[in-house]
């Protein structure tokens, strides 16, 4: 937040980008066959951008837009890794219908003129 309470300009334009990389990360699920369970959910531990089920698969998906692939795929430190994986298991205790299905841990990276990657079991909830 700037002085004056107004937020700064730079992080307005982020939130902005990372909304829409998660609304084309959405799409990209959809037309491959993912049903979306849950989009920005939120919970004291953390949060998920995308929860998507397909087959027996539920899968917690982090967004990453960045301006290339690498530092998009190397954005997401252990911290977040852990805060994510505390946040599937407040969103599993809340949703126990999704208990059954194998969990993963996803992430999808979003760069200009490029369709999102899906990186599939990016990390393990033991790590």
């Amino acid at each position: 937040m700037r002085p004056g309470g107004r937020p700064d300009p730079r992080r307005r334009r982020a939130r902005r980008r990372g909304r829409a990389a998660e609304l084309l990360c959405r799409w990209h699920l959809r037309v491959r066959g993912w049903r979306i369970v849950a989009a920005d959910w939120r919970c004291p531990s953390g949060e998920i951008d995308i929860v998507a089920r397909r087959r027996g698969v539920l899968a917690i998906i982090e967004v990453k837009s960045r301006g290339d692939t690498d530092s998009a795929a190397a954005a997401l430190p252990p911290r977040q890794r852990r805060r994510i994986t505390r946040a599937a298991a407040a969103f599993l205790a809340a949703r126990p219908d999704l208990a059954r299905l194998a969990l993963r841990f996803d992430v999808m990276t979003v760069v200009p003129l490029r369709l999102p990657r899906h990186f599939a079991g990016a990390w393990r909830s033991d790590e």
